[in-house]
């Protein structure tokens, strides 16, 4: 990537929204700690992430759900919270795996379910510790559509209520302006900043707020600026 200089506000969800291979998800890694930018710092409240990670302040939920395979679906949740040295409130394990529409298989083990439901119960186990700082990367991609559509209407309303910062990394454009209160467009890779752009769409949104006329202009933006970020690209390729 190119020289990026960002700051995210506390309470707020930013989508990073930009082509493959462009560099989304080694920058989600760098602010949660797990990989070293070549230059530079990041700092989250002032501190190191590795700092915030020490706290149980942040969560990540990748593409790669990376459950333990012995433990259950409820085990991998519990085993978050033992390891933040949180206890759960009543019920609580349970309303998560509920949420994300894992009801009845709180017991399961990850060989029996599917992509989707791994998925699903990979983002219940981040947000069980009650995070500061909220890191996603494509969550839901490999689930269906219509869980994709309650877990996009459901989620947003926890992180809210608990003030959560969250990340998004996401290929879903419509997903992007739906999801968040601000957008980063970023170029091909080495990637740069191409807009930057303030989701001004009333809260909570329900699905039909996406299908607006301003929600159908932001994504006309966003679009715009992929286009502008591949059209920088094009000289590149040419000379090569």
């Amino acid at each position: 990537m190119r020289p990026v200089d960002l700051t995210f506000s506390a309470g707020r969800t930013t989508a990073l929204v930009g082509p493959s291979g462009c560099g989304k998800s080694t920058l989600l890694r760098m602010i949660a700690g797990l990989e070293t930018p070549s230059a530079g710092a990041i700092e989250i409240g002032g501190e190191p992430p590795s700092q915030t990670l020490r706290k149980a302040g942040l969560s990540v939920a990748f593409q790669d759900p990376s459950l333990l395979p012995w433990r259950s679906v409820r085990g991998n949740i519990e085993l978050a919270l033992g390891l933040a040295r949180r206890r759960p409130g009543p019920d609580e394990v349970d309303q998560l795996i509920t949420l994300v529409g894992l009801d009845g298989f709180g017991d399961a083990r990850p060989a029996e379910l599917s992509g989707g439901m791994r998925q699903r119960a990979a983002i219940a186990r981040a947000l069980a510790t009650r995070p500061g700082l909220l890191l996603l990367d494509e969550p839901f991609g490999a689930v269906d559509e219509l869980t994709r559509t309650q877990l996009a209407q459901d989620l947003p309303r926890i992180w809210e209520a608990r003030g959560t910062t969250t990340i998004l990394v996401t290929h879903s454009v419509s997903e992007a302006v739906h999801l968040s209160d601000r957008v980063i467009v970023l170029s091909p890779r080495p990637a740069e900043i191409v807009d930057d752009i303030a989701i001004d769409l009333p809260r909570p949104r329900p699905e039909t707020a996406t299908r607006s006329d301003e929600a159908a202009a932001l994504v006309d933006r966003v679009f715009a600026g992929l286009a502008k970020g591949m059209a920088m690209d094009r000289p590149t390729l040419a000379a090569q």
